[in-house]
């Protein structure tokens, strides 16, 4: 009976051994080509379904791989004490279901009083805990490569593969120089001319296609950005990259950054001049880190003067002044109040200059890179409706007194409320509170 090893092999294997993409040899799958089977991996496929010339490719690929794994490297003695850890925990597991009505039951049962430090302590101090997927891969593993222990390693290369590619320097170079060329060519073609290239230089003895083409999916994976940039441009880098980019706010600490917007109110309150009522806007400030309000103001329009007493507002809450201040790309935000009115992020002329803070404004029309938006629409939720003037921000969101012909809920309304109004200074102290 042949090695089981040998009568097997992956896509992957196959892929490598022909010179092809792991995709045509799925394809070929597709078509009927091989005889396959199901397994860990998404499938194997049998040795003697394949090409004369294949078989004997993988049976010697095979075979000099067999002979030289003994000798190819040295196993830690932690990676050795853990694999045979493992091997003990498996022998012991099976035991234990031997004989039993019910081996899933009995094997969970056993997994359970092991987990809890009931039974295998000295093996528990070594593995730890386990869930009982992890054992059934365990075991599975054992069985396809006839009870060898090795197979228990965590995948360790011990110094085997200490490259990430087999390729040259001077085939990483001519490659990226074509595929990071303004004319966007194919990965394919970069590869064709990459070869021609290197072979008209005298090189010999080059990677295959595969390996190229692995190169390449692994540079625009991790160097996304500069492949945009030097293939697309930096409109697209602008368009495509930047705006997506993860932020991660463990870095900040609690007041380093703070985000200011403006917020028209969707309740009334009284002209302070003719009485009448009106929606005035907010001028609010919101730390990063911690996510708190730090301050505000309420004017009936959105001028320096409400945004500067906002901002007072927030340094005196905060007890520092800020760092950066991430704000919204309005007229008055962009005042030269506060900055130089051509904005030019190396330099300033205005009160942000004084105070040492640096501004940025956020990109127009995109609302969800100011976390402080969503602070507003928790403010609508928990505030505004709560306000007897409350009218809605839109037709559709407007409530019921509000709507051609309610005339029970309009009577309603007068009642509670007596058309009360507030006026900004008890609109603040509501906020306040």
């Amino acid at each position: 009976m042949q090695n089981s090893n040998i009568d097997w092999i992956t896509t992957k294997e196959l892929a490598e051994i022909k010179g092809i993409s792991e995709r045509a040899v799925r394809k070929a799958i597709s078509k009927n080509k091989y005889v396959i089977r199901k397994c860990s991996k998404p499938y194997e496929i049998l040795v003697t379904s394949l090409e004369e010339y294949v078989r004997e490719k993988v049976t010697s690929v095979k075979e000099k791989s067999a002979l030289t794994a003994s000798i190819s490297y040295v196993v830690p003695e932690t990676q050795k004490k853990l694999a045979l850890a493992k091997y003990d925990l498996i022998k012991k597991w099976d035991e234990f279901r031997t004989g039993k009505k019910n081996k899933t039951i009995a094997g969970k049962d056993f997994l359970e009083a092991y987990n809890n430090r009931c039974i295998c302590e000295e093996l528990f101090n070594i593995v730890g805990k386990v869930a009982i997927g992890t054992i059934y891969e365990w075991h599975k593993k054992l069985r396809t490569y006839n009870d060898d222990w090795h197979c228990l390693m965590n995948n360790y290369t011990f110094g085997e593969k200490t490259k990430k590619s087999a390729m040259s320097a001077e085939e990483e170079a001519e490659l990226l120089k074509n595929l990071l060329h303004p004319n966007q060519l194919n990965i394919g073609k970069a590869i064709k001319l990459t070869k021609l290239a290197l072979k008209e230089r005298g090189f010999e003895n080059l990677c295959c296609d595969l390996t190229y083409r692995r190169f390449a999916n692994n540079y625009k994976n991790e160097h996304y950005n500069t492949w945009i940039e030097a293939r697309e441009g930096n409109k697209a880098l602008h368009d495509k990259v930047l705006p997506y980019i993860t932020r991660d706010v463990s870095k900040l600490e609690v007041g380093d950054v703070i985000v200011g917007d403006g917020h028209r109110l969707s309740f009334f309150i009284k002209h302070p001049y003719t009485g009448k009522p009106v929606r005035p806007m907010m001028a609010a400030y919101q730390d990063w880190k911690s996510g708190g309000f730090v301050g505000f103001e309420i004017m009936l329009e959105e001028n320096t003067q409400c945004i500067a007493s906002a901002l007072r507002n927030s340094i005196i809450n905060l007890g520092k002044v800020p760092k950066f201040v991430y704000q919204d790309n309005g007229k008055a935000f962009k005042s030269k109040y506060f900055q130089n009115i051509d904005f030019d992020e190396a330099g300033f002329n205005g009160i942000y200059a004084k105070l040492g803070i640096k501004s940025v404004f956020a990109k127009p029309y995109n609302a969800r890179a100011k976390v402080i938006e969503r602070f507003f629409l928790e403010f609508q939720e928990e505030f505004e409706k709560m306000m007897t003037s409350y009218i809605g921000t839109s037709i559709e969101d407007k409530p019921a007194w509000l709507k051609r012909g309610e005339k029970l809920h309009k009577d309603m309304h007068k009642k509670l409320t007596k058309n009360y109004i507030p006026t900004v200074q008890e609109a603040i102290k509501f906020i306040d509170c």
